[in-house]
């Protein structure tokens, strides 16, 4: 939302009696590599007995009232930017199967730790009309959530989707996660897809991400300004599709 982070309390849950604190040690000393490099500090924390391992964190930070970047707002005609990659949750899917190689995995990890920081302070530069971040409900389900709050549509170029390393081949072989078979279930009345996209590009559309990027609606004038942006902060950007004045997510090829 063009927010900047100052403070954060860490939160763990931990089977203690299970595994060993030099593991629960390597997980808080990479929290606290990523928040020194988003200019955090953490102050504090607070720790459970847990079967299952759960971290994460209590944020506080500051806005410009002027500067709050909404997921409403949105006009027809505005290009869409996408600034990372997606698939991770059909690669994380995959790695838990052992069906996936090490040069993928190693690429989106990469993505998943990159911070985006730089991304949204281009955004905040240029003035971007709307934008969220694309997490759990995937690309489709967020971008649904963007164009219902602005009483708009869109059109997405499945082509045009930067995609990481197999994703298409494993959703092609069926080794999709259950949240992103939900949120496809769930999107399914509010798309219209062209001929030619089957399930497993669905399935693409609606992947549940870990840590992913931030989708954007620009002026057309200001597309190319925001690209530029994005690569002087050391962020990347890629023009998806546009917003459309009918209702609802058209995707084609």
């Amino acid at each position: 939302m063009g927010g900047k982070p100052l403070t954060a309390l860490n939160i763990v849950a931990y089977p203690v009696d299970e595994l060993s604190p030099e593991i629960l040690l390597e997980i808080l000393e990479g929290g606290a590599d990523k928040a020194r490099e988003a200019g955090v500090t953490i102050v504090g924390g607070h720790t459970v007995d847990d079967p299952e391992p759960k971290y994460g964190m209590a944020v506080t930070g500051t806005v410009h009232p002027g500067k709050i970047l909404r997921n409403k707002g949105a006009k027809p005609g505005d290009r869409l930017v996408l600034t990372k990659p997606i698939g991770t949750g059909i690669l994380t899917t995959a790695c838990k199967r052992d069906r996936i190689g090490a040069t993928a995995l190693e690429e989106a990890t990469i993505w998943m730790a990159t911070l985006n920081r730089a991304a949204s302070e281009a955004m905040v530069e240029v003035g971007v009309r709307a934008c969220t971040d694309i997490t759990g409900f995937g690309l489709a389900g967020h971008l649904h959530e963007m164009v219902r709050a602005g009483g708009v549509g869109a059109l997405l170029r499945f082509e045009s989707l930067p995609l990481l390393a197999s994703v298409l081949e494993l959703a092609k072989a069926g080794v999709v996660p259950g949240g992103t078979r939900r949120n496809l279930e769930y999107l399914l009345p509010h798309l219209k897809v062209m001929p030619g996209l089957n399930e497993p590009e669905q399935w693409i559309l609606a992947d549940a991400q870990t840590s992913g990027g931030l989708l954007a609606a620009v002026e057309p004038t200001r597309l190319q300004f925001l690209l530029e942006t994005l690569q002087k902060y050391g962020a990347q950007g890629w023009e998806i599709g546009e917003v459309t004045a009918e209702t609802g997510i058209s995707v084609t090829l």
